[in-house]
C-alpha cells in the first residue's frame, strides 16, 4: 500500500447486537478529495462498536460490546492493514462501548456501559493487554426513570498530560475524574470534574486547546461547556439545543475543528450534524445539515473532510469543510457500510518508531 495512503477503520454492530455486520472493515481514503474506497472486512469480531488504536505501535483495539459481559480484543496492524489477533480479556461489565490508550502507552481503559463500570488492562512492550489490573464500578442516577436507574460509563478521556482519566456517566448527569496509577494500574477514588444538570445524560465530550470542555448531553438534545472556577469541578459557562429539528433529539459524537473555532456536534432523531462556531466563552449555531443517512452514531474530521458513520441506513457519508465558515457540504455518494458505529482513521505514517 502506497506510502501517501490513508486508510479508516470501521466499527459497526454485528447480529447479536441486531446490526448487520459481520466485524471490523477498511476503507481507503484519498487525502486530496477525500473520498473513499471500501476495501473489504479486516477482522471478524463480535460488535466491534469503537475503536481505539496505540500512540506509538501498529495496534487496534476493539470493544466487543456484548451483555452481559462484553471484551475487548486487540489486533496487531499489518503494513497492509490487515489485522491479527494479539489478545481477548473480558471487560468485567456489560457492553462495553467506548476504550482509549493513556498517553504514555501504558495502559488500555475501557467503558463499561451496562454496568456503569471502567475496566483498565495493562499494555506490554507490543501493546498487547494483559489480565485486568482494576475495575472501577461507578455510583449514582439520574431523573429519567428509564436511562438513569443507575451509572452508564459512557466515554473514557485520559489525559494528554497527565494521570487523570475522565469519565463520562450517562446515568448519574457527571462527567467523574479518576487517578489512574501508571505503576499498579488502579484507578483512585473518583470526584466529579463535571456535575450536570439533573437529566443531561451526559454522553462523549471534548476538550478545547485552552481547557475548555464541551459536553454531548444525550438526554436533554444539547450541547453545554465548562471552565474551571478554582477548585475541583467545572463550572458551567453556557447551554443549546443541540437541533433545530422537531422530534425527539440524541446527541452522539462531538468533535473540534483543527483551529478550534468550530465545533461539530451528530444529531441522531433528525440525522444533522449541527456546526458551532466557538469563540473560547460561546458556541453559537452557524449551520445543521442533513447527514445524508439515519441515525449518526459516530464521525471524525480528516484533514478538510467530515465523514460520519450512519448506522441505520448502513453508510458512510463524506462532507467538505469550508474553510472560513466551517460549514460542510455533502460530497459524492455515501459508501455502504451495514450498521457502522465508529470510524477510525489509519494512515502508517502515524506510527512512530
Amino acid at each position: 500500500m502506497g506510502a501517501n495512503a490513508e486508510y479508516v477503520f470501521v466499527g459497526c454492530y454485528t447480529g447479536d447486537k441486531g446490526g448487520e455486520g459481520d466485524g471490523i472493515t477498511l476503507l481507503r481514503r484519498d487525502p486530496a478529495t477525500g473520498d473513499l474506497t471500501r476495501l473489504g472486512l479486516a477482522a471478524r469480531t463480535p460488535s466491534p462498536s469503537f475503536l481505539a488504536q496505540h500512540p506509538t505501535l501498529p495496534v487496534l483495539y476493539a470493544v466487543n460490546e456484548i451483555d452481559p459481559e462484553g471484551t475487548v480484543t486487540a489486533f496487531s496492524v499489518a503494513p497492509d492493514c490487515s489485522l491479527i489477533p494479539l489478545a481477548v480479556h473480558p471487560t468485567g461489565g456489560g457492553d462495553p462501548c467506548h476504550l482509549a490508550v493513556t498517553a504514555d502507552g501504558r495502559h488500555l481503559v475501557v467503558a463499561n456501559y451496562a454496568s456503569g463500570s471502567v475496566a483498565v488492562f495493562p499494555l506490554d512492550a507490543a501493546g498487547v493487554p494483559g489480565e485486568r489490573s482494576d475495575l472501577l464500578t461507578l455510583a449514582g442516577s439520574g431523573p429519567d426513570a428509564e436511562r438513569q436507574a443507575s451509572p452508564h460509563a459512557h466515554m473514557v478521556v485520559p489525559d494528554r498530560n497527565g494521570p487523570d482519566v475522565l469519565i463520562s456517566d450517562l446515568g448519574s448527569d457527571r462527567v467523574w475524574r479518576a487517578r489512574l496509577d501508571p505503576n499498579t494500574g488502579r484507578l483512585g477514588l473518583t470526584e466529579p470534574a463535571v456535575e450536570a444538570k439533573p437529566g443531561t445524560g451526559p454522553r462523549h465530550l471534548v476538550r478545547s486547546a485552552d481547557g475548555a470542555l464541551l459536553l454531548a448531553g444525550e438526554l436533554t438534545g444539547s450541547l453545554s461547556w465548562y471552565r474551571p472556577a478554582g477548585g475541583p469541578v467545572l463550572e458551567q459557562r453556557g447551554e443549546t439545543a443541540a437541533s433545530t429539528g422537531a422530534g425527539p433529539v440524541y446527541p452522539s459524537e462531538i468533535t473540534m475543528g483543527r483551529d478550534g473555532r468550530f465545533v461539530y456536534l451528530a444529531n441522531r432523531g433528525p440525522d444533522t450534524v449541527t456546526t458551532f462556531a466557538w469563540d473560547g466563552e460561546t458556541a453559537t449555531v452557524v449551520a445543521e445539515v442533513p447527514t445524508n443517512g439515519s441515525w449518526p452514531r459516530h464521525m471524525t474530521l480528516l484533514g478538510d473532510h467530515l465523514y460520519v458513520a450512519n448506522q441505520r441506513s448502513h453508510n458512510v457519508t463524506v462532507f467538505r469543510i469550508d474553510p472560513d465558515t466551517g460549514i460542510p457540504a455533502s460530497q459524492g455518494e455515501p459508501s455502504g457500510e451495514p450498521s457502522p458505529t465508529c470510524l477510525l482513521r489509519w494512515h502508517p505514517a502515524m506510527i512512530r518508531p
